[in-house]
């Protein structure tokens, strides 16, 4: 019997539609999760964000529950993208201070660099620790990006990205926690090999 995928659907804040696509092309079951009570149907989570980190802390809290969302993530492999990553987080500054799900142990700030914001488009990752999310991933391959604001972590760091000669933290995993500041579901091949070693974890 094969994993099921359990995609955390909170409203504007997800982007569940690309991830969907994504796990069809490699032939994965999955459910889109939309209460508290599918969170117990799935093997594993993919969180995913699109939006402001209060608007999705807010999301998860009226349609899940904070603490049934920690819960359920305690037990699981979970990975969060870009906005779902950062929530993983214990804090973060946009629009104020807002608490996350601190699950890792990390802040969330916005970029401060000489090259535009949003930092957006294809770029590459420096992989510093050997981790079996990246699997198959060389070094040429390039990761679609789209953010405003970075995890600032000195201890979950896996993966590393330059953009404007600022380097700022493009991969996270604690435990059974994985985040990623790149969608993969937007990242051609090399993004669907990030989700078929997560599934073979």
């Amino acid at each position: 019997m094969s994993l099921i995928i359990g995609i955390i659907e909170y409203g504007i804040a997800g982007n569940t539609y690309s991830i969907q696509k994504a796990l069809e092309a490699i032939h994965a079951d999955f459910i889109i999760i939309r209460n508290a009570e599918d969170l117990n149907r799935a093997d594993r989570y993919v969180l995913p964000g699109v939006g402001s980190f209060p608007d999705a802390m807010l999301e998860l809290e009226t349609r899940y529950g904070i603490e049934n969302i920690k819960s359920a993530f305690e037990k699981k492999l979970v990975l969060g993208i870009c906005l779902g990553m950062q929530i993983l987080s214990k804090l973060g500054y946009e629009f104020g201070k807002t608490n996350g799900l601190s699950l890792i142990n990390a802040e969330v700030k916005e970029i401060e660099c000489s090259g535009k914001v949003p930092h957006m488009g294809f770029n590459t990752i420096d992989i510093i620790a050997n981790n079996s999310l990246f699997k198959g991933i060389k070094e040429s391959d390039v990761f679609y990006f789209m953010h405003s604001f970075e995890v600032v972590s000195y201890t979950e760091m896996i993966a590393l990205t330059t953009y404007e000669n600022h380097q700022f933290v493009s991969a996270v995993n604690k435990e059974n926690f994985y985040g990623v500041q790149f969608h993969p579901e937007k990242s051609r091949d090399a993004g669907l090999q990030i989700f078929k070693n997560f599934i073979e974890l």
